[in-house]
């Protein structure tokens, strides 16, 4: 199953993806929620995109190494959950709306921990795969 299959295929193949995006959409919203909960405004958002970041970063390099996960919950969990998780309007609101040092430091800060968390979620799939270069 692709991506693809939303606009193609059948009707019940288009649902089932159209269902899995939705469950992982509604968890990852929630769990954004919860995050902003427990860390509001800037450090929240960062916090949401940086744990994003690395998740998706571990679940792209999997998939390229050793590809254990099936395309279904790849499709939940990067598509879905991760995609609602993270957020990257609130980001840019939240900086364009910060005094101009805050708002340089929130952009460096989050692409600096962002591409961080991306190469240690590759690292954690090198090693949970055993993959070498």
């Amino acid at each position: 199953m692709s991506t693809r299959t939303l606009t193609a295929g059948p009707l019940r193949a288009r649902l089932r993806v159209a269902a899995l995006v939705a469950l992982g959409g509604v968890a990852g919203a929630n769990c954004r929620y919860a995050a902003a909960l427990l860390a509001p405004g800037l450090p929240g958002t960062l916090l949401a995109n940086v744990l994003g970041a690395f998740a998706l970063g571990f679940l792209v390099y999997e998939t390229l190494y050793r590809g254990t996960l099936s395309k279904e919950v790849r499709l939940l969990v990067s598509t879905g959950f991760l995609s609602s998780f993270t957020t990257y309007s609130t980001f840019a609101v939240q900086s364009a709306t910060a005094r101009p040092a805050l708002l340089v430091a929130n952009v460096v800060l989050t692409y600096a921990l962002g591409f961080a968390a991306v190469l240690a979620g590759r690292t954690l799939a090198r090693r949970v795969t055993g993959w070498s270069a």
